[in-house]
């Protein structure tokens, strides 16, 4: 089906059950609870925040999962592709596709330059490189090309690049009616359109910005799973597993990896072009060192070189990173108020630098307990708790017959 396995078919439908019904599954409380108020996230923003990172570490995934290469810059790509995209709404028009595929184009072919120099070395070497030039870029952005006093601002600077009236859009409304900006949309359908249904106390929103990106990932995953299981991908791994001995074989491994480091950088140029097609606001921001090191993060806490893993860990750090950026000193007082009211003070004083503007240490915490005991990632964990419920999956009769054969007589091993 789809030329897929059934096992990659059905962790197909898994996701794509998964991006459907999000509206739902993340809105779990109540509209107006306290609950709702700290734990929902089925908000368009958030949502869209979900998928598009969501094809940034899918893309990752293809580069350190497969070939082992971990890459500190891969946030260059994603602020080339934001640029891109926004460069396109205010020269020819406010559709996202062609600002989508020029943030594709330009991407890959930024990857295809930094790749070709930074796959001359392997490992550590390869690592700096890839930051080094993730830096250069980023300042690039920030000062060089950013100087709102020059002839050649491709970047607006620190204040980041965004639309103006003046903006020409030759294919498109400069303005609206009412003198304001014209919004992103895809042929007709502006990307902050939404629906909203109302099921007693629970209120869901349907964006279509946010189907528009779910779409783009379904394509993203499935590409991925296809790049997985074909010779490319079994290439991949044999350059992660060995790739002194296959060059020592004559084999020139580095096409391969080269090719696999343009498609990460595709991936993320693409992500980049969506966040800016969701909201028309390109900085420099998006290609600081910070933003890479997330990126191998997600990666990470998601499970590396697994399929869903990118999806899992890109959803697990946006989502604890806006929960607990909302929990303040009110929301704990809150919580706590039916303590006696110095154990309540203590509890707050104690908890206080966790949450609120403290949320990276704890997530910091949460990356640390996922690396020490589950060092495969959130996929682990799933494999684990399935075993603990469903018990281990039964072996065939010909795995059974072989390990008996194995135990009768060891020598033949």
């Amino acid at each position: 089906m789809l030329g897929l396995t059934k096992k990659d078919f059905n962790l197909f439908m898994v996701v794509l059950v998964m991006v459907a019904l999000a509206p739902f599954i993340l809105n779990p409380f109540p509209q107006g609870s306290s609950l709702a108020q700290m734990f929902n996230a089925g908000y368009p923003d958030l949502m869209q925040r979900f998928v598009i990172f969501g094809i940034l570490v899918i893309g990752f995934n293809i580069l350190f999962g497969l070939t082992g290469y971990l890459s500190f810059g891969h946030a260059a790509f994603l602020g080339v592709g934001s640029y891109s995209a926004v460069w396109m709404f205010k020269l020819l028009g406010m559709n996202v596709i062609p600002g989508i595929l020029l943030s594709m184009v330009v991407a890959g072919i930024f990857a295809l330059a930094i790749g070709y120099v930074s796959l001359r070395r392997s490992g550590i070497y390869f690592s700096i490189l890839t930051l080094a030039f993730a830096q250069m870029s980023y300042n690039l952005a920030y000062s060089v090309l950013g100087n709102p006093a020059s002839n050649f601002n491709l970047t607006n600077g620190e204040t980041g690049l965004q639309l103006l009236l003046t903006d020409p859009r030759v294919l498109g409304q400069s303005t609206t009616v009412d003198g304001s900006l014209p919004v992103t949309n895809f042929f007709g359908i502006a990307m902050r359109d939404s629906f909203e249904l109302r099921l007693g106390d629970w209120l869901f929103t349907f964006n279509a910005g946010y189907y528009l990106c779910g779409i783009i990932m379904l394509i993203s995953f499935y590409i991925s799973i296809r790049i997985f299981r074909s010779p490319f991908g079994m290439m991949l791994r044999a350059v992660k597993s060995n790739q002194q001995r296959m060059n020592y074989t004559g084999l020139n491994t580095k096409p391969y990896t080269l090719a696999a480091f343009v498609i990460s950088g595709i991936y993320a140029g693409l992500a980049g072009g969506l966040l800016s097609s969701m909201d028309p606001l390109a900085g420099a921001e998006r290609m600081h060192w910070t933003a890479s090191g997330e990126i191998v993060i997600m990666a990470i806490l998601g499970g590396v070189g697994t399929l869903i893993g990118p999806i899992l860990g890109a959803g697990f750090n946006e989502y604890f990173k806006n929960i607990l950026s909302k929990i303040n000193d009110g929301v704990l007082h809150q919580w706590l108020g039916f303590l006696p009211d110095g154990v309540e003070d203590f509890l707050v004083t104690i908890i206080h630098p966790f949450v609120g503007k403290g949320w990276h240490l704890t997530l910091g915490l949460l990356f640390m307990i996922v690396i020490i005991f589950l060092p495969g990632g959130l996929v682990e964990g799933g494999k684990r708790l399935g075993r603990m419920i469903f018990g281990r999956p039964k072996r065939n009769t010909a795995e059974a017959e072989a390990d008996a054969a194995k135990r009768r007589n060891p020598a033949a091993e």
